[in-house]
């Protein structure tokens, strides 16, 4: 074991154990968990026409309902998103932490139906949405929330006769991923965006007609310690774990930190984040 990996180590542990004292503890279980972070980021390509110059998509992930995180709290997000008035929003997975102890309510709906774009709202699965027998009942909340599921399936966004593909594929750790049935009948022409709830999935996609890959899961890491980086991150965000990347040359993929929590209550040094993606004409 490096010196590395051996203080992320021990400092996890530390964590874990004791949690964190004093200032810090409130620090990182209420005020930094209640913060947004609102990360613009401009997508250029000359796959994109002058139709979509312009065109904004928001991408929220990982609100973890339930475990931190409340309904009031997500009211709070909707109306920021509304506010930042997006053509297209996508959610990359784990809207609640537990599906088998969350009680889902008319609440949780109506909040998922305010939140508005005239080129709709989609949606993936992440492994906390299958978990706890969430499957079936996270897709009917969805869909009453007004959201299209992205399955290993794909949807053309149409704008003055030009299009944009946006794919999705089943989450990677508990669903059965396939980006060449989400891919299928598509044309690679068109600019193309995969939604994963796994980032390190960019190795794969990049291995197919995809431009960009738009990702959650891994909350940026969460809690993150000064020279150290984050102390722990799930499987499939060991490699990517926020931010902006370009893999293989082809294929741009964007980690978004989340919103909730999961694990432990706290979030340090990694703000709850929504990502503003406006795309240009290159």
């Amino acid at each position: 074991m490096n010196r590395r990996a051996f203080l992320k180590r021990a400092f996890g542990s530390l964590l874990t154990l004791f949690g964190i004292g004093g200032s810090a503890y409130v620090y990182a279980h209420n005020i930094e968990t209640s913060m947004l972070h609102v990360q613009r980021e401009t997508i250029t390509s000359p796959k994109i026409t002058s139709t979509f110059s312009g065109f904004k998509i928001i991408q929220f992930s990982d609100t973890h309902i339930g475990f931190q995180y409340t309904l009031d709290q997500f009211s709070k997000l909707v109306k920021r998103i509304n506010a930042l008035e997006p053509d297209l929003i996508v959610f990359t997975g784990d809207l609640v932490d537990n599906p088998d102890t969350y009680t889902f309510g008319n609440e949780l709906i109506h909040l998922l139906q305010g939140l508005r774009a005239e080129y709709g709202k989609l949606w993936v699965y992440g492994n906390h949405d299958h978990g706890g027998y969430g499957t079936d009942i996270l897709k009917k909340v969805m869909k009453q929330g007004g959201f299209q599921l992205l399955q290993n399936s794909h949807q053309a966004i149409e704008k003055n006769n030009d299009r944009i593909l946006i794919a999705g594929i089943d989450d990677v750790i508990l669903g059965k991923p396939d980006v060449k049935a989400a891919l299928r009948t598509t044309n690679p022409d068109l600019f193309t965006i995969l939604l994963a709830h796994e980032p390190d999935y960019a190795d794969t996609a990049a291995q197919h007609p995809v431009d960009v890959q738009l990702s959650g899961h891994s909350h940026g890491g969460q809690v993150r310690m000064p020279f150290i980086g984050s102390l722990y991150t799930p499987a499939y965000a060991q490699k990517y774990i926020q931010g902006k990347h370009i893999i293989e040359r082809n294929l741009t993929l964007f980690v978004d930190k989340g919103i909730g929590t999961t694990r432990l209550p706290y979030r340090f040094l990694c703000e709850p984040e929504i990502h503003v993606y406006t795309l240009l004409q290159g």
